[in-house]
């Protein structure tokens, strides 16, 4: 009762420097306040508030009112929850921008991984290189050429760097990302051009207490957070479907790689076989020409004697 009877400024509640200098509405400290022509301000720190008395004209409205910021939304639920179809979606009608988290941490990574990173997609990268490196051992066996699908050789390892490998633990562990790497990339969106005056919908941020608890600190408040819950049985009836399609997949790759070896074990089989028949070739001829060469020795040898 008594917050409705005091006279509050342009910003409300929000602090005023803060939407001034970041263009982000930051709820203000009711024991950080201040009184400029006859309403109340509320600030997010004493400094701001310093900010404010030293020149008050510029955080308020005079010939026009303040602008507020674009909107700003997070958007978290469980895997196959409909987060992203529905965020971009959203972000379509809205016209403002639709930032999937987990794609922009595999977007710093592909550059030099080539490849997705996270442990669904390193059980799959580990049983591709298995079946390649057999496959190529029995081509090599069988002096066969393979197609360039088969024949694409394991990725060297590459040098990360510290941030890099950072965030590849963050997806491989399903771990917290430390808050000089959240810094560095959601100042791009809260504080940068052109996210910071279009807005935006960020899919699957914050993952865990400690990104939600950054988002505070550091003062990136969404004007929004949504969180998408739906039955089991619905994440089920989505996502079973595609992971069939990928089994079903994987199955033929295994079957044509199992055909293809069981060719190359055959040729490898016949190709023993004829050398091995062309050795006994040879062997049988080497023989037939010593026992020829001594016969002929020898009668040479019968009709020198007879002569003597």
């Amino acid at each position: 009762i008594k917050e409705r009877k005091r006279h509050l400024g342009d910003t409300k509640h929000f602090c005023p420097v803060v939407l001034k200098e970041n263009f982000i509405l930051q709820p203000g400290n009711t024991e950080e306040a201040a009184k400029y022509r006859e309403k109340i301000y509320y600030f997010s720190s004493a400094e701001a508030k310093e900010k404010f008395l030293e020149h008050p004209e510029e955080y308020v409205a005079y010939k026009e009112p303040l602008k507020a910021p674009p909107l700003r939304i997070c958007l978290v639920g469980p895997h196959g929850s409909g987060k992203t179809m529905c965020g971009r979606q959203l972000a379509e009608k809205l016209n403002i921008f639709h930032i999937q988290f987990e794609e922009v941490l595999q977007e710093k990574l592909l550059l030099k991984t080539e490849k997705k990173v996270g442990p669904e997609f390193e059980e799959d990268s580990e049983d591709e290189e298995a079946a390649k490196q057999e496959l190529e051992e029995f081509a090599i066996q069988a002096n066969v050429k393979l197609e360039e699908e088969n024949t694409k050789k394991q990725l060297p390892e590459v040098q990360l760097t510290a941030e890099e490998e950072v965030i590849k633990s963050s997806l491989m562990e399903n771990e917290p990302l430390p808050p000089e790497i959240l810094e560095v990339i959601l100042s791009e969106w809260w504080l940068k051009e052109p996210i910071r005056s279009t807005g935006f919908i960020l899919d699957g941020f914050p993952r865990h207490p400690e990104e939600a608890q950054f988002l505070g600190e550091r003062g990136f408040f969404p004007d929004a957070a949504v969180f998408m819950q739906v039955e089991d049985q619905d994440i089920f009836d989505r996502l079973l479907p595609a992971q069939i399609e990928k089994w079903k997949l994987k199955q033929k790759k295994k079957l044509e790689r199992k055909k293809l070896i069981k060719d190359m074990k055959a040729k490898i089989r016949a190709d023993t076989i004829a050398k091995r028949r062309t050795e006994l070739t040879l062997e049988r001829d080497k023989k037939r020409r010593e026992v020829s060469n001594f016969l002929v020795q020898w009668h040479n040898s019968s009709s020198l004697f007879s002569k003597l």
